[in-house]
């Protein structure tokens, strides 16, 4: 997402928002459909509570973040793969800030930011984590709000000719977009039948994880369930996805060719993509995501 922004402001190239846009439209389409089937047992697909000055103070200075960090917080996990040592270095500055927020001293301030929540309707009625179609009516405007917000991405990704002929070398950004998609909706039944609670792919919460069970060997995880991996300690599911981002990078940089470890030849950039990813950590961990 943050290449597909960055590109549309600095290059004028919306190429990549299109993927992003496809992407997001099987994701809700197909997350929420399976979610109706029964799919996701009793509770469902697991919303966030609505904070909104947390998601924007948080989601603001995780884009600060961002920029001094050379990537947000899949890019600098997968350009490890690549062999990138500054991105490894941010992500030690990401992991630092994440457990400094959700753990550490920092924790109070992320919790007053949380506190100011909104919520829809009244007493027993009221819907804590509401999502769009419960501000705009309730349940039974789900599938027209699903259907409005698809057509609107859909026109967006048709325009940029999606069924044309890819690159010599790689996916086109429909194929990739699609895939992406396909593999949100499948991480969020697999979460529900292997991990026992449907949540989707984000990254500040797993590599959190990750890094509490390397510590603590406890990943600590307020909401989601855990499981003793090899008598060592407990963690969540999704921890293990910090470790198959980068082996994913990795296997794909070497199918094409493009694995090459590399280091920035000024020093100082590690510190700046270090302090950038300290940054990220917070705001990752305010905004919830």
């Amino acid at each position: 997402m943050n290449s597909a922004f960055r590109d549309v402001i600095f290059v004028n190239d919306i190429t990549l928002l299109r993927a992003w846009l496809l992407a997001l439209l099987i994701a809700m389409v197909g997350a929420n459909l399976i979610e109706d089937m029964g799919f996701m047992g009793d509770d469902g697909l697991r919303r966030q509570a609505f904070a909104p000055i947390a998601a924007i103070v948080g989601g603001y200075i995780f884009g600060l973040g961002i920029v001094r960090a050379g990537g947000c917080g899949s890019g600098v996990l997968y350009k490890q793969g690549e062999g990138q040592f500054a991105a490894f270095v941010a992500t030690i500055g990401f992991g630092i800030g994440l457990i400094s927020t959700l753990h550490g001293p920092l924790k109070p301030i992320s919790q007053f930011l949380k506190s100011f929540k909104v919520s829809v309707g009244e007493g027993e009625n009221a819907i804590a984590s509401p999502a769009l179609w419960d501000i705009m009516g309730g349940q039974g405007m789900k599938w027209f709000v699903i259907s409005v917000l698809a057509l609107i991405f859909l026109m967006v990704v048709l325009r940029g000719k999606p069924f044309g002929k890819g690159p010599k070398k790689g996916w086109s950004w429909s194929v990739g977009g699609a895939l992406i998609g396909v593999m949100v909706v499948l991480a969020w039944w697999a979460s529900y039948f292997w991990g026992g609670q449907a949540r989707g792919l984000s990254f500040s919460g797993p590599l959190s994880d990750f890094i509490m069970f390397a510590l603590t060997a406890n990943s600590k995880a307020p909401f989601d369930p855990m499981f003793v991996l090899f008598g060592i300690g407990v963690l969540t599911w999704s921890a293990l996805y910090v470790v198959g981002v980068p082996l994913g990078a990795y296997l794909s940089a070497k199918g094409l060719g493009e694995f090459k470890l590399t280091a920035p030849k000024d020093p100082h950039e590690l510190m700046t993509v270090f302090v950038g990813g300290l940054i990220m950590g917070f705001g990752g961990a305010v905004a919830g995501g």
